[in-house]
């Protein structure tokens, strides 16, 4: 070591001298300190790594950063940028202990000290070695004077060192991605075997990851304020006091307006994440990737491969049968004005990927579904009426064809040349869930459209500043306003859902959006369902797209849903005093701006003064009663219902709402046939104008139906549980397809509404819609149809349970039909005891009618479903229940041995307007 050092570093040099006795360090270790990796090295240790790798011009580059408490904040568990260095795969990073709370932690776990490798420490060696090996060192961050001070340092006692560049830029110009790349390719041009980064952190360190490689450079030294402190311009704090762990005081004093916020309010987090977060380093095998991704057809099935990716003509979108590299899903609402400028970006972007593009219409009048119509490479959906985004994207998936990435657009953005591209070249690396791109609003500003996991405080904080103090700690923002988080890729909680590129196995493995939410929230719930499988969500700041927003919150209504959205969410993730917690500060933060029309609604409804149900949900659209002007009825398809209903009084008039208007004006026959009713069920149905009540007195679902069959005089038919809803549009559909020649079964589509449910239930049905024979068959819906050559097959229903099990296994798999439509919504059971009833009678049913391999064969599949760790759990919750259901096969799990049906999901309507 040069002799030209402060005298300061004697003490320093007696702790090496003592650390390397008996060569305690000779094998490299690593230890995990608040959820980053820290390589574990004796001080001589490092000084040689760092000066080898140096001298090498082959490999990758070594990019060598000091974990301190401010590391662990940025880049450990819950950071921001946690796991950000990790994927600069083109650098190798090594990552060195300073800081006395770390330095404990690491003693702690692997029995022995450690000694201190901060940047102003292992400097000195470093520039002593690059001295006597003419080693080229240049110097990145500091201020013009700090720099003219350094140089003069340099040349009165370094005066062979050789020094190839200085670069002072300010942070605006190296968040600016032209600047760096001509910046690095400076550096380049420099020669520099050594690079000194001086721009604190987190910025050194991400600049490093981004730009690091095209630098040249073997070496990059991401050390803070060390330019400073070689220049002399700030004083290091006396040995002594850095050997009791103090030097971050020292510099607090020195610096108070800059460092109190570092120390005092992130450091106790930082050192509570560092506790929480350590353990002893263990080396895991690579999760398997590179393996295809499904491709979904149309059913929700998984097929194998891509062999059936479509020969692509630039410019234009790949037909609906075929398979495109991305397909972008739009939902699309009087968005006329929106279309055609966003189709041409598509179009752009189709020059050099293939793409496919369905759109959702959700019941537009101004000429939207005109202007798609003038596209006729574009797949539209018509919804029905207005299902909400979230609806709309179900729909659209579901009507999409085979496919498997997609990409979820609002219809009013505009896409930068070369976004799509960049979102599937960051979707492809190992782990990636979700990419979103930069937002820019109309006036080239970038929105704030990053998002952290909703929390009590981070409610608290958003409530009481809203936009004001943007630089507050992020346990007290949900959303992020950090200017540097828009500037470097990270992975994040969630993202407005504006711009999504979903992998294709995250959309195999998540399932239908959430649709409660109707507006808001929608994409909460499906970021968290994403990390559930294990996967990341990740910014990707060089794909852009420009976004109007369209004047989303100028409505009172859309202000109280978003409101009333999060108590929804908090609801469906969290403990009931947690959503409590939620909703009343939620109050608090509405009625501090009562002044505002939106927010005024939006704290009646959260105090229980205006009902959820007023606020904007989904819609069908509406069906005419006989003489409407515009649609008469004959205009819908004939056909009849049939709905057997035992005790259903609390479901009933929701089950024949949507069909009133049919029922009333004639267009189609509606029959209840009650059976053994002790409620109000035949009661209520009656008071349905145009539905026919029937009651019998015993309790026999098969008898119902065949009583009602007897009755009945219109086909097509449809038999529908009692507890289902269906939208008239699909009951459309169905009767439309077994009018059609040849037609003898079909069923609608269905969705599981799990609200309410425990986490079994949850993990059970997530596991039954991966299986691709639930998307086969007749049952399942609870809603099934036959044309009259179909009910021929049987004549009548025999005296067993499951009708629709009987029914589907009459016919072949070309001969019953899985129709594309508005799902109807199937309330699942709210408990594993209430599953498990469901599933004795399921079973019962099978065994009655000699069905058990149709319904077991499924637990044979479990395996493919598996494809992430959240898939694995689920695929062992849904065995354990359906073995279960198979041991208690016979054996009534109620007390009277009735029906064994399910009762929790037959409560009062609209619950959570209360």
């Amino acid at each position: 070591m040069s002799g030209r050092q402060e005298s300061g570093n004697t003490a320093l040099l007696t702790e090496r001298g003592n650390a390397v006795t008996g060569s305690p360090y000779s094998r490299p270790a690593r230890a995990i300190l608040g959820g980053t990796n820290v390589d574990l090295r004796g001080f001589d240790d490092a000084v040689a790594e760092i000066i080898s790798a140096a001298r090498r011009r082959h490999g990758n580059p070594l990019a060598v950063v000091s974990a301190n408490l401010d590391h662990v904040l940025h880049f450990g568990t819950g950071g921001r940028w946690g796991g950000t260095l990790e994927k600069a795969s083109a650098l190798d990073w090594l990552t060195l202990l300073d800081g006395a709370p770390l330095r404990a932690k690491a003693t702690a776990l692997t029995g022995q000290s450690w000694p201190r490798l901060a940047g102003s420490d292992l400097i000195h060696p470093l520039l002593d070695e690059a001295e006597a090996n003419g080693l080229r060192v240049a110097f990145l961050g500091g201020s013009a004077h700090t720099h003219q001070l350094l140089k003069k340092q340099l040349q009165d006692t370094r005066p062979a060192l050789r020094v190839s560049g200085w670069w002072a830029p300010n942070r605006a110009e190296l968040t600016a991605p032209e600047f760096s790349e001509r910046l690095a390719g400076e550096v380049a041009q420099s020669g520099t075997d050594m690079l000194v980064v001086g721009l604190g952190k987190p910025l050194q360190e991400l600049w490093i990851g981004q730009y690091g490689a095209l630098t040249g450079a073997p070496v990059m030294l991401a050390f803070g304020a060390v330019v400073d402190f070689l220049a002399g311009r700030i004083k290091r704090a006396p040995q002594s006091v850095a050997n009791a762990g103090m030097e971050w005081a020292w510099r607090l004093a020195l610096e108070p307006r800059r460092l109190a916020n570092r120390y005092l309010v992130q450091g106790p987090e930082a050192y509570m994440r560092m506790n929480r977060h350590s353990s002893l380093y263990e080396s895991k095998a690579t999760p398997a990737q590179g393996l295809p991704a499904p491709v979904v057809a149309a059913a929700g099935q998984t097929v194998p491969a891509r062999e059936n990716r479509a020969v692509r003509q630039p410019g234009t979108f790949v037909a609906l049968a075929d398979l495109a590299d991305v397909t972008a899903v739009l939902v699309t609402y009087n968005n006329a004005g929106d279309i055609d400028p966003l189709l041409q970006c598509l179009r752009g972007e189709a020059a050099t990927q293939s793409l496919k593009v369905v759109i959702a219409d959700n019941g537009s009048t101004d000429g939207t579904l005109e202007r798609v119509g003038a596209h006729a490479d574009v797949v539209l959906v018509k919804t029905g009426g207005n299902l909400g985004y979230a609806g709309g994207i179900n729909a659209a998936l579901r009507n999409a064809g085979a496919h498997g990435d997609v990409l979820v657009l609002n219809p009013d953005l505009r896409i930068v040349p070369g976004a799509i591209a960049a979102l599937r070249r960051r979707l492809a690396e190992s782990g990636v869930g979700i990419v979103v791109p930069k937002l820019l609003d109309d006036d080239g500003t970038t929105y704030p459209s990053l998002r952290r996991e909703p929390g009590t405080l981070k409610s608290m904080g958003d409530a009481l500043m809203g936009q004001r103090l943007p630089g507050r700690p992020d346990w007290l923002s949900e959303i992020d306003y950090n200017t540097e988080s828009y500037h470097f890729p990270h992975t994040l909680d969630w993202a407005t859902g504006a711009a999504l590129l979903i992998s294709a196995n995250a959309v195999a493995d998540v399932g239908d959006w959430d649709e409660r939410y109707f507006l808001y929230s929608e994409e909460t719930d499906y970021c968290r369902r994403v990390r559930q499988t294990g996967r990341t969500i990740w910014f990707e700041p060089a794909a852009v797209m420009s976004h109007s927003r369209g004047g989303s919150g100028a409505s009172a209504d859309l202000v109280a849903l978003m409101a009333v959205n999060r108590v929804r969410y908090a609801q469906a993730h969290h403990s009931k005093a947690y959503a409590r917690a939620v909703r009343t500060i939620a109050a608090a933060g509405e009625l501090a701006r009562i002044y505002k029309p939106g927010n005024r609604k939006a704290f009646l409804a959260l105090t229980g003064l205006l009902p959820w149900s007023r606020l904007p949900r989904a819609v069908s659209a509406p069906v005419p009663a006989q003489g409407h002007p515009s649609v008469q009825a004959a205009d819908f398809p004939p056909g009849a219902v049939i709905i057997p209903a035992h005790n259903e009084a609390a479901v009933i008039a929701r089950t024949l709402q949507p069909l009133a208007a049919l029922a009333e004006s004639g267009a189609i026959e509606v029959i209840v046939a009650c059976n053994g009713c002790s409620d109000d069920t035949a009661a209520i149905a009656a008071r349905f104008p145009g539905v026919s009540v029937l009651d019998l007195p015993e309790p026999s679902k098969t008898g119902a139906l065949n009583a009602a069959d007897a009755m009945c005089s219109r086909w097509p038919r449809l038999y529908l549980d009692a507890d289902i809803e269906m939208t008239a549009g699909a009951l459309a559909t169905v009767f439309e397809h077994l009018a059609g020649p040849g037609a003898l079964a079909a069923r609608p589509a269905f969705r599981y509404d799990t609200s309410g449910a425990d986490p079994i239930v949850r993990a059970y049905y997530r596991t039954r819609l991966r299986i691709p024979d639930m998307s086969e068959h007749l049952w399942g819906a609870g809603a099934y149809g036959v044309s009259a050559e179909g009910h021929r097959r049987f004549g009548q229903f025999p005296a067993a349970t499951g009708d629709d099990a009987y029914v589907d296994s009459l016919f072949g798999p070309h001969e019953k039909a899985i129709l594309a439509t508005t799902p109807v919504v199937v309330r699942t059971p709210k408990s594993a005891q209430e599953l498990l009833k469901t599933l004795q009678r399921v079973y019962r049913g099978n065994r009655d009618l000699q069905l058990g391999q149709s319904r077991g064969s499924a637990l044979g599949t479990l395996a493919r479903t598996a494809t992430g760790p959240q898939a694995l759990v689920d695929a062992g919750i849904y065995a354990s229940i359906a073995v279960l259901g198979k041991l208690r096969n016979g054996k009534s799990l109620t007390t009277s041995g009735g029906w064994d049906r399910d009762e929790s999901s037959r409560g009062a309507l609209d619950r959570e307007t209360k």
